[in-house]
């Protein structure tokens, strides 16, 4: 198979359209052959209903002392049915030094790199081994990441580095916010609505909730956790009532209404304190029966530490000197909760162009994100080089 250039190798992952909601083996085959083929021993990791893959992929000896690096990056990609797409979604093009498509920049402009490293990399010189994780799913809640890390028997001898490739405008992201997703189901019963005095209206016994969440909301947002200062415009806990739904038709009283929420815990916080705190709040408002409370998911915070060695490293190969947070979640949480992994987020492209129409990549950073990602294999995976 011959060797692709990162544009190239980007404008075929792009191709292959790979949104969450479909299977991702023809992408994750591609990648896992393209790798092969360039020397890399590759695993592929199958789903509970076989139609995902998670890719593990690596190079150079085993270390029991968890030395190394992991390259992360995810497979799929948001939808692209947005209106304002000025060109087909799933064909990359270039202009004015930007690569346009869908996942060029969240994140398989990363995951090209990433897969292309392997065709750069002198193995001979490898005194640690470099490792290229690719998932299924993180779009949907890091499903790939937490399959791999509960059913994977080689995940807990993975590298602790680890540069999951989130476009970060090539800053390195040391911390994140969790995700927390909740459901509220809330009952009553149903009954024609020329008898309403039969029945009791599930939407209207919401209003309540939503008054008690509201005004957590607005609670929320006076606190101050641990962390709060590296989210300058967010330092707080965000709460969002995302949808509602209920009803059947026009002449039935609701027999259910369901909210559905989502929190972003800060660095640090404890998840299941903040989802006891959203079920008494709804406990406390919600007088009329039982509402049933479920959490959907819950991913968790990534908070790696200033000195951990990947952090350090990767600061000073960009010359950054503080530390920074954002407001999304990745694989990174999942990786350093359930693995012990020492995770940052770096790569090309602004988390703000994506899952936008014509999300794009510069060039330039591409390009700068792959010199970078040499130097950091370099210090972490191989010997100096020795002159005679």
């Amino acid at each position: 198979m011959p060797e692709l250039k990162d544009a190239e190798l980007l404008a075929q992952l792009i191709a292959f359209a790979p949104v969450s909601s479909v299977s991702n083996r023809p992408i994750a085959e591609f990648a896992a052959s393209q790798m092969r083929c360039a020397g890399a021993s590759v695993e592929l990791l199958v789903s509970e209903d076989a139609a995902q893959l998670n890719v593990v992929a690596s190079i150079g000896p085993s270390a029991a002392d968890r030395s190394g690096l992991v390259l992360s990056g995810h497979l799929d990609v948001v939808p692209a049915d947005e209106p304002g797409w000025t060109g087909e979604a799933f064909t990359l093009r270039e202009d004015d030094g930007k690569l346009f498509g869908r996942g060029s920049c969240d994140m398989l402009g990363s995951v090209a790199l990433f897969v292309n490293l392997f065709q750069t990399v002198d193995a001979e010189r490898l005194t640690a081994p470099l490792v290229v994780v690719l998932t299924f799913g993180e779009e949907l809640g890091s499903l790939g990441a937490k399959h791999l890390a509960q059913t994977w028997p080689g995940a807990t001898r993975l590298p602790r580095a680890c540069v999951v490739g989130e476009p970060t405008s090539l800053q390195v992201v040391r911390m994140h916010k969790g995700h927390v997703k909740m459901s509220v189901a809330v009952p009553g019963n149903a009954a024609h609505s020329g008898s309403p005095h039969l029945g009791h209206n599930a939407i209207e016994a919401t209003l309540p909730v939503l008054e008690a969440l509201s005004k957590l909301r607005t609670a929320l947002e006076g606190e101050r956790p641990a962390n709060g200062e590296y989210f300058d415009a967010v330092p707080f806990v965000a709460l969002n009532i995302a949808r509602i739904h209920g009803g059947s038709a026009l002449n039935v009283i609701p027999e259910q209404c369901v909210i559905e929420l989502g929190l972003r815990p800060l660095p640090g916080m404890d998840s299941a304190v903040l989802i006891s705190r959203v079920r008494s709040t709804i406990c406390d408002a919600y007088t009329y029966g039982d509402a049933a409370i479920y959490v959907i998911d819950a991913n968790p915070p990534m908070l790696t530490g200033s000195d951990s060695a990947v952090c350090r490293v990767l600061c000073e190969l960009v010359g950054q000197e503080q530390s920074i947070g954002v407001s999304y979640s990745s694989d990174g949480g999942v990786f350093g909760r359930d693995l012990d992994m020492e995770c940052v987020l770096f790569g090309p492209g602004s988390i703000e162009h994506a899952h936008r129409p014509n999300e794009f990549v510069p060039i330039a950073e591409l390009q700068r994100a792959k010199i970078v990602l040499q130097q950091m294999i370099e210090r972490m995976c191989m010997q100096p080089v020795v002159t005679l």
